[in-house]
């Protein structure tokens, strides 16, 4: 298995090249050159296995350049009963009739990207003895909030390696920040950003392709990579979780082989809801793949209209992961669609970076409107939903899945499509306390974190994960906040 760049199709490398790089030089994407297939009785075959042979059996299809014996080490290293505090590593609960939450914030930060992010730093140390054994791997993070801890729990104290994260110092929840601003680990630094989240993504992009920064780099002997979903290794693990969410629905009965589902994906950077595209395209039964957008709802326009415009209103929701106007892996998807035409991509994404907006054709649109269904809801419906799931299921779902849910329902009204769906639950309730609470109950919020997590758990009954009631007078490493134009000196002074 090779993999080409969205911008450059002449390249070719191997995956260990791929996830050790991160990006391309030029700025694309690294991709398969083709998707492998998976055949119903394949997907029949992992039934009753576990998690972990799951993930190795798909993987091994990407990742073609790992030994058997390497990956088994990958995959055995993230996927613990100490790192996950569920033995399935994800799990499914069904909320009406035919709707399924794939709840995949059971790791260690209490959100779906541990899913991937506890794997990737021994998918990258692995590649990077292969490829670049003496070098000290930088992994620069830009992140709305759950990427960054999740990444800083993934690679601290990881040999061989540096973290450095940037967040947008308003962008994100008390608790998504205290749980980054106290991170522990000697390899490990974090920095707020006066502005977005496209503002500390844009910034970090700029400095992956500055060729003065990799010179220095290469002559302290060390080189980039990166854990956002850009890096197909970050991405590839993704794909596991669907695949194996439909096996589990079958082997429980729930469906039979073969059956379509539908999937619903909360998503801003589109990484997400791009893996089960993969997954449909390796040959699972996926029918309508719905996005759900908050109020930054550039996403579900584009899959409407053909045209992506980021010249628009910036809203700081309730769903701050979701607060994104510039989508990275939407690339990766228009690469595919257009049957590998990375002419057409850097046209567009050159548009994009210029003027602010694209369009692309006819053919382009309507393969999109086949595939894709667009939604978007604003914080006072996904409060709502919040509170009539809880009320209705006694089940406690955060504001990203809220946003999900709405759009769920939004999709059954306009559609009348039946089909049994998976609704990607992404984050713990407990990462978004002022808002669940205000959702579920009428009462006074108090205003320390920790207030509203008891008074959440006394209303609930629902546990609060210990890795983030540990966070409770936890001394905070990391004061500094920067404009975007000083991100460059910042990496210089983090790394010495």
């Amino acid at each position: 298995m090779r993999y080409i760049s969205t911008r450059d199709a002449s390249l070719s490398v191997t995956a260990a090249e791929a996830i050790t790089r991160g990006i391309s030089a030029e700025g694309g994407l690294f991709v398969p050159e083709t998707i492998p297939e998976l055949t119903m009785d394949e997907l029949c075959t992992l039934a009753g296995k576990s998690y972990n042979h799951r993930a190795k059996f798909v993987l091994s299809r990407f990742l073609t350049d790992f030994s058997e014996e390497e990956l088994a080490a990958c995959v055995d290293s993230a996927y613990t009963d100490e790192k996950f505090d569920t033995d399935h590593i994800s799990e499914i609960s069904k909320v009406g009739e035919n709707a399924y939450l794939l709840e995949l914030w059971h790791g260690p930060t209490c959100v779906f990207k541990d899913m991937a992010l506890q794997l990737l730093p021994h998918l990258l140390t692995a590649s990077a003895k292969k490829i670049a054994p003496d070098k000290e791997i930088v992994v620069l993070v830009a992140t709305s909030g759950d990427t960054g801890k999740a990444a800083l729990e993934g690679f601290r104290d990881v040999p061989g390696t540096r973290m450095l994260v940037f967040y947008p110092e308003n962008g994100v929840s008390a608790m998504q920040k205290l749980q980054m601003t106290t991170q522990e680990g000697e390899n490990v630094s974090v920095c707020a950003i006066k502005g977005n989240f496209d503002d500390a993504q844009s910034g970090v992009k700029k400095i992956f392709t500055d060729p003065e920064i990799i010179k220095e780099l290469a002559e302290n002997g060390q080189m980039f990579s990166s854990a956002n979903s850009i890096n197909w290794g970050r991405l590839v693990p993704q794909i596991v979780y669907y695949v194996s969410a439909y096996v589990t629905l079958m082997e429980t009965g729930e469906i039979i082989p073969g059956e379509e589902v539908n999937v619903v994906v909360p998503t801003g950077n589109f990484g997400n809801i791009l893996a089960a595209y993969y997954a449909k395209k390796m040959g699972v039964p996926f029918g309508t793949l719905i996005y759900a957008s908050n109020q930054n709802n550039v996403l579900t326009d584009f899959i409407d209209a053909g045209i992506y415009d980021r010249n628009r209103e910036f809203f700081a929701t309730a769903s701050p992961s979701m607060d994104i106007l510039i989508s990275s892996n939407l690339e990766r998807l228009l690469f595919d669609l257009s049957g590998h035409n990375d002419e057409a991509v850097r046209e567009w994404f050159a548009a994009l970076a210029e003027d602010g907006e694209y369009e692309v054709d006819d053919e382009i649109k309507e393969m999109l409107n086949e595939g894709f269904y667009g939604g978007y809801c604003d914080d006072e419906d996904t409060l709502d939903v919040i509170g009539r799931t809880f009320r209705k299921y006694s089940y406690v779902c955060d504001t990203h899945t809220g946003v999900a849910v709405k759009v769920y329902e939004d999709y059954l009204e306009a559609t009348g499509d039946e089909r049994k769906t998976i609704i990607a639950s992404t984050a713990s309730p407990y990462k978004f306390n002022d808002s669940v609470l205000a959702a579920v109950s009428s009462e006074e919020i108090p205003a320390d974190s920790f207030d509203q997590a008891e008074k959440l758990r006394a209303l609930t009954g629902l546990p609060m994960p210990r890795s983030l009631s540990d966070l409770k007078g936890k001394p905070v490493r990391f004061t500094a906040s920067i404009s975007r134009e000083d991100m460059v000196e910042a990496v210089k002074k983090m790394l010495k």
